[in-house]
Order: C-alpha cells, then sequence, then structure tokens
C-alpha cells in the first residue's frame, strides 16, 4: 500500500492543537513529534507544490498564519490535512508523517534557508499564484 513501509511507525494518537496551531503525533514507543501548521503546510506532498519531477517543486510562501481547518483519514495509511488556505490536496502518509517528525530540525532550517537564499518571505504568499502552464493545464 501507498506511504507504508513494513517497519512505518503507525501513530497511536494524532491532536491537532489549533491554538498553538501543532499537530502533534504520539507513537506506541513513545515518541512524539509537535509540527506546526506552517511546517506541515509547506512540506506538503501534493504534485501542485512537489511538481512531476526533481526540480519542479515549488517553494511554498507565505504560510506564516496557516491553519488546519480539519484532519481526514485515508484508509489505514494516510491523513489528508484541510489547510485554511483552501489547500487540501497532499496526502501525508505515515511514513512521511514520521519523517517530518524525525528529520524536523534540518527540513525547517532547509526551508528557511531556501527562503532567505531566494528572498522570499513567509509572511507574503508568492507560491499560489496562477502560473500559467502548471501540470500541463493552460489557464
Amino acid at each position: 500500500m501507498a506511504g507504508m513501509e513494513r517497519d512505518t511507525p503507525i501513530p497511536s494518537e494524532i491532536k491537532l492543537h489549533q491554538k498553538s496551531r501543532r499537530l502533534e503525533i504520539a507513537y506506541e514507543n513513545g515518541e512524539v513529534y509537535s509540527l506546526d501548521f506552517e511546517y506541515l503546510r509547506v512540506y506538503t506532498p501534493s504534485a501542485e507544490a512537489r511538481g512531476h519531477g526533481p526540480g519542479q517543486e515549488t517553494l511554498q510562501t507565505g504560510k506564516r498564519n496557516v491553519d488546519i481547518e480539519r484532519v481526514e483519514p485515508v484508509g489505514t495509511y494516510a491523513l489528508r490535512l484541510v489547510f485554511s488556505d483552501g489547500h487540501d490536496s497532499g496526502l501525508y502518509s505515515w511514513d512521511l508523517l514520521h519523517n517530518l517528525g524525525k528529520h524536523h530540525v534540518e527540513l525547517w532550517q532547509e526551508y528557511l534557508t531556501q527562503i532567505e537564499a531566494q528572498g522570499l518571505s513567509r509572511d507574503v504568499d508568492t507560491s499560489s499564484k496562477p502560473t500559467g502552464g502548471s501540470c500541463g493545464q493552460h489557464h
């Protein structure tokens, strides 16, 4: 099944903390990750943001104040996070969520470095504007 390695840890508990804007994921082995909504949004696995191959990613910007409006289970292997900016096409598999938790510090630093290097902002959204021929669709 997509997103399921044999040894993928499956969360034992998932809590949505609206006030602190964090998704808390706990595992049977005692691991607990508290991932902020902005981090989850900028690392969305959706094709729209990731592109269809290496180098086609769209750096997600202006997501500092994004909220998660709801969390929907997808089968027994993933979550769909519905964000306040209308984004809901990313399926967060158990292995992706575990990876985002385990590598949070490095991934977040990488994102901040990219934002800075490109002169972009966590407060100004430049990633959602229509670009013309994305994913083969012409507007």
